[in-house]
């Protein structure tokens, strides 16, 4: 979730170190536009409120997605939706929501909003469905509300059944846990990504942004370095964490001093079988700027990067070589209606010519001036 209107305290003057992978330019035709649908604002479900779509996945069993929604259950409990997307080869004529369901905790009751208190709330960001078993697994970044008596929930991943059933949390990496200091994972920056890798065996997941002792946020001249955690699925243990380059923010705010953020959005394994290829989505957004998000999509390489799970910080690490990564598309290039605060991102079908589908929502964040928008590219 892009947090627009949260007072943010930003670091611009500090350089880093490590600068970010230098901007690529597209394949020529390696990407091309299908379509894009709107769903239209606050449209109402089942008595529950669509919005916050902020992770897409693609289930090839029943040909349906399952997305999720990261209302922190302001509105209604913890969420996920079940949808029908029509896309042929040059067309994607038609999105229809089939289902929702509310996340259930161990108990067998709904998540609570932060102002029942007692460090349960989510904040949901990214779905996958268990190549395995067909559950629901699915991130929430957590809390850090700073105070007297900091709030601090843990960043967490989970798995459900498809009816919402609580089935299992996935122990975190003990460097994405919440601290009192400004140690581990920033508000708002933590697990936005997640997927499946290795035909399944392996659970891949992203920070937003860097953690607090890998150094500042990316600036508008500058980059930074944020991680990508690779577990075993069953016990969860961390076999490998990789420093992945973010670029600086694309451009100023206007008025200057305005809020400016780049961030990882989603990671999905480019191969279901290789476990070192990755897509990565990078959102920057900067209020005020034409245009305001910038939405670029690389194609990324593990192999040869440094498994920096045992470094405690990357800030200044000049032995640490972060994955390769080469840009797929820019959004930006597309004939799109808008560019929008895109947060998911899912395979779908293969086309006749093909072609495979790469599917993507945007997350509206519950607000009138921004867009519920689904998107369908083929990718050569």
């Amino acid at each position: 979730m892009l947090r627009r209107l949260l007072p943010v305290a930003l670091t611009t003057a500090t350089a880093l170190l490590l600068a970010s992978a230098a901007p690529a330019t597209a394949r020529p035709s390696g990407v091309r536009l299908i379509g894009e649908h709107i769903v239209p604002f606050a449209q109402d479900y089942r008595g529950t409120t669509v919005g916050g779509l902020s992770g897409i996945d693609y289930d090839p069993k029943t040909g349906t997605y399952v997305l999720i929604s990261d209302d922190r259950s302001d509105r209604q409990p913890a969420r996920f939706y079940t949808a029908k997307i029509d896309i042929t080869k040059d067309a994607l004529r038609g999105f229809e929501i089939t289902g929702t369901k509310p996340f259930l905790r161990a108990d067998g009751s709904t998540y609570p909003p932060l102002s029942a208190g007692g460090g349960q709330t989510p904040d949901p960001e990214d779905i996958r469905i268990d190549p395995w078993t067909g559950d629901y697994w699915w991130s929430s970044e957590g809390d850090r509300i700073p105070g007297a008596t900091p709030v601090l929930i843990d960043p967490s991943l989970r798995a459900a059944k498809k009816d919402g059933r609580f089935v299992r949390e996935l122990p975190l990496a003990p460097n994405l846990k919440m601290s009192a200091q400004d140690v581990g994972p920033r508000r708002n920056a933590v697990l936005e990504g997640l997927t499946f890798a290795a035909a399944g065996s392996l659970v891949v997941s992203s920070m937003e942004g860097p953690l607090f002792q890998d150094g500042p946020e990316a600036t508008l001249t500058e980059g930074a370095l944020t991680r990508i955690t690779v577990q075993d699925r069953f016990a969860g243990r961390v076999l490998s964490q990789f420093a992945y380059p973010l670029d600086k923010v694309h451009a100023a705010p206007n008025p200057a001093g305005g809020f400016f953020v780049n961030g990882v959005d989603a990671i999905l394994a480019a191969n279901q079988y290789d476990p070192t290829k990755y897509l990565v989505m990078e959102r920057s957004f900067s209020t005020g700027a034409t245009p305001a998000n910038s939405i670029r999509i690389y194609e990324v390489d593990t192999t040869g990067a440094t498994d920096v799970k045992r470094i405690d910080s990357l800030k200044g690490d000049k032995k640490v070589k972060p994955v390769r990564k080469r840009l797929l598309v820019d959004l930006a290039s597309l004939k799109l209606s808008t560019v929008d605060n895109v947060e998911g991102m899912s395979w779908g079908p293969t086309l006749p010519t093909g072609e495979r589908t790469l599917v993507l929502v945007s997350d509206d964040n519950f607000a009138k001036n921004q867009v519920t928008q689904v998107i369908a590219l083929a990718v050569r």
